[in-house]
C-alpha cells in the first residue's frame, strides 16, 4: 500500500474519553454502568446527526467519523454500513506523553474494528527541555507506524504542539500570537523530527493555521523526501466557527489539504441543549448534521 491518501475528507471526530465523560456526566475519572449508558447514548447522539448528514448529502464517500471504542459501542459497525470512512484511536486518552491505549494488544483491537484509519494524537514540542520523553514517544510512534504499513492500514496522526513556558513568556502570554508567530515553525521541526524517527503517517490532522503560506509549508514538510501522497486535514480545536471558518479558508486551496477532522465546533453546542432538555433528539441530531455539513461547504468554497 502506498503512503498517504489522495481523495477528500470530511471527518466528525467524536473520539474524546476524558473531557467528553466530564461534559456529559461531571467526571472525568471513572465511571459507573448509568453514566457509561448515558456518554454512549450522547456519542449515538452525534452519529444519529451524522447518519442525517450523509443520507442528505451527495459526498458521503469523503464522510467519515473518529470514534473510539470505549464508549462508541456499535458506531464503527453501523458507520460502515452506511458506507462511511471510519477513524479510530490507539492513544490513551488525557495522556501529555503518548502511549497505547491497550498495551501490547493495540494490534488485535486494530484487526478487531477494522478502521479506515488509526489515528494517534500526540503533543510534542521539538524546544521541550524534556528531550528523553520525546525519544520515548518516537519509539512507540516508530512501532505503531511499522505495524500499520506492515499490515496495509492507514496512519491518521493528530499534532499538538503545545507552548513551552519560555515559547510563551516570548509573545507576553499571548497563546494567539504564539498560534500565528511561533507554532508554525514549530510543527514544521515536529514534523521533520518525526520524519527523521521512521514514523510515517498517511494523513497529518493539523491545527489551524492563520496564514495561507505556513499551510503551504507544513504541507510541503509532510510531503518531503519524496512522500508525495501525504495529505494533511484540519482540526477545529473547539474553536467558533469564524475562527475555524478562517483556517479552512487558509488551507483550503493549498496542495496537500484534503479536508478536515472537526469535534467540538459540531456537536458541542446541541448536545449541550439536548442534556438541558432544550432540544430534543432529533432536533439535536438535525443541529449536528447542519453545523457539519456546513463546514463542507465552507470547505468546497475554500478550494
Amino acid at each position: 500500500m502506498s503512503l498517504g491518501y489522495s481523495d477528500k475528507l470530511y471527518i466528525l471526530a467524536f473520539d474524546h474519553r476524558g473531557s467528553f465523560k466530564k461534559a456529559v456526566v461531571g467526571t472525568s475519572g471513572d465511571v459507573t454502568g448509568e453514566q457509561i449508558e448515558k456518554i454512549k447514548d450522547a456519542k449515538s447522539l452525534i452519529f444519529d446527526g451524522m447518519v442525517v448528514a450523509a443520507e442528505a448529502g451527495e459526498l458521503s464517500s469523503a464522510m467519515g467519523v473518529l470514534v473510539d471504542e470505549e464508549f462508541g459501542g456499535t458506531i464503527p459497525e453501523q458507520a460502515k454500513a452506511h458506507g462511511l470512512k471510519l477513524a479510530m484511536p490507539v492513544e490513551k486518552s488525557g495522556q501529555d506523553v503518548f502511549d497505547f491505549e491497550y498495551g501490547d494488544d493495540f494490534g488485535k483491537h486494530i484487526e478487531q474494528f477494522d478502521p479506515d484509519f488509526s489515528k494517534v494524537l500526540v503533543r510534542y514540542n521539538p524546544d521541550s527541555p524534556d528531550k528523553e520523553t520525546n525519544v520515548l514517544q518516537l519509539q512507540r510512534l516508530k512501532r505503531l507506524s511499522d505495524w500499520l504499513h506492515d499490515n496495509d492500514r492507514k496512519f491518521l496522526f493528530e499534532l499538538l504542539v503545545p507552548a513551552e513556558p519560555d515559547q510563551l513568556e516570548a509573545v507576553g502570554g499571548d497563546t494567539a500570537r504564539y498560534d500565528a508567530q511561533i507554532r508554525p515553525g514549530l510543527m514544521i521541526q515536529t514534523i521533520r523530527e518525526i520524519q527523521e524517527a521512521g514514523v510515517e503517517p498517511d494523513i497529518w490532522k493539523i491545527e489551524g493555521l492563520d496564514d495561507r503560506s505556513d499551510c503551504v509549508k507544513v504541507a510541503e514538510q509532510t510531503r518531503a523526501g519524496g512522500r508525495d501522497g501525504v495529505a494533511c486535514v484540519l482540526l477545529g480545536r473547539g474553536a467558533d466557527n469564524d475562527k475555524v471558518d478562517h483556517w479552512l479558508y487558509q488551507a483550503g486551496e493549498v496542495d496537500g489539504f484534503v479536508g478536515f477532522a472537526i469535534g467540538r465546533s459540531i456537536w458541542s453546542d446541541p448536545l449541550k441543549a439536548y442534556m438541558t432538555g432544550d432540544l430534543d433528539r432529533e432536533a439535536a441530531a438535525a443541529k449536528v448534521a447542519e453545523n457539519y455539513t456546513r463546514f463542507i461547504e465552507v470547505w468546497r468554497q475554500a478550494e
